[in-house]
């Protein structure tokens, strides 16, 4: 696998998967909802919310993160559209998001973001008809290592609760440690190359996996040139090992773009998350 072409390839994400407008009737989307602010930036998110919520403000909800791809430096929130309206459908409630890209916001802006992002859900808990101790978070390519890295790092202290309780990553590239390159394929995103880059071990889930983890659900095609499933199964490998509740869902004749799309392995990906945010049925 050529960093570089993982660097050049995989931003093509953001214009290749398609807005849903399957069950409109049944959500709506308050668009361009400001989540944080850095310096003069303004860093948004879309919220889809299911309209019976509306009807019933005193029902709490699962709340979904839902982070784009693009090799860390393009893309935006309206990548996964069709991810966060499959979920709003199912009861969910979806908070799709732009953050910082590289190179001109080098590694940790993304995953500081998608921190800032959580807390935003559950400050807003109340406002959004959300259950803050049910939320998860979705992501695929970048979008599916940063969902890795929320899952593997998420802590609950005085500054806020940044914790998982389930996530889906798709195409998600999880170790940084022992690339061929030393990083110089990266470098526009961790910074400089080479054994001494402190960000390589920040950057991967791998590094951070424990027993404590929530459950986490990978998918990848077996044909993927860009993000070989080698890559998740890490990660997957180790959380395994931890004792953590986690499934590998390979694709057969999948590449990284088929896989994104691919139906049988979102429906697996959305009845995990059933299984761990939604109560039992009684």
């Amino acid at each position: 696998m050529k960093l570089t072409t993982f660097a050049t390839i995989a931003c093509t994400l953001s214009s290749c998967l398609p807005l849903s407008a399957l069950g409109e009737e049944t959500f709506e989307v308050t668009p361009d909802v400001v989540y944080a602010e850095r310096d003069d930036l303004q860093l948004k998110l879309d919220i889809y919310q299911p309209r019976q919520l509306k009807a019933d403000p005193a029902q709490r909800q699962p709340a979904i993160l839902v982070v784009h791809g693009g090799a860390w430096r393009r893309g935006n929130r309206k990548q996964l559209a069709s991810y966060a309206t499959a979920l709003c459908n199912r009861g969910y409630v979806c908070f799709a998001i732009d953050y910082r890209l590289a190179p001109d916001h080098k590694f940790p802006a993304q995953i500081d973001d998608c921190r800032d992002a959580v807390l935003f859900i559950r400050d807003n808990a109340e406002t959004y008809c959300v259950d803050p101790a049910r939320v998860g978070a979705v992501g695929y390519s970048a979008g599916g290592h940063l969902v890795s890295l929320l899952a593997t790092t998420g802590e609950e202290g005085d500054a806020g609760n940044t914790r998982l309780q389930a996530a889906v990553a798709g195409g998600a590239p999880t170790e940084f440690r022992f690339l061929p390159d030393s990083g110089r394929g990266l470098a526009y995103w961790l910074g400089e190359a080479g054994d001494g880059n402190e960000n390589h071990q920040l950057a991967s889930p791998t590094a951070h996996a424990s027993e404590d983890d929530c459950p986490v659900f990978f998918f990848n095609g077996d044909a993927d040139a860009l993000v070989p499933p080698r890559w998740s199964e890490l990660l997957f490998t180790s959380l395994k090992n931890a004792g953590v509740t986690t499934i590998m869902h390979t694709i057969p004749d999948a590449g990284h773009m088929q896989a994104a799309l691919d139906a049988d392995a979102l429906t697996a990906a959305w009845t995990f998350f059933d299984e761990h945010l939604q109560p039992p049925a009684k």
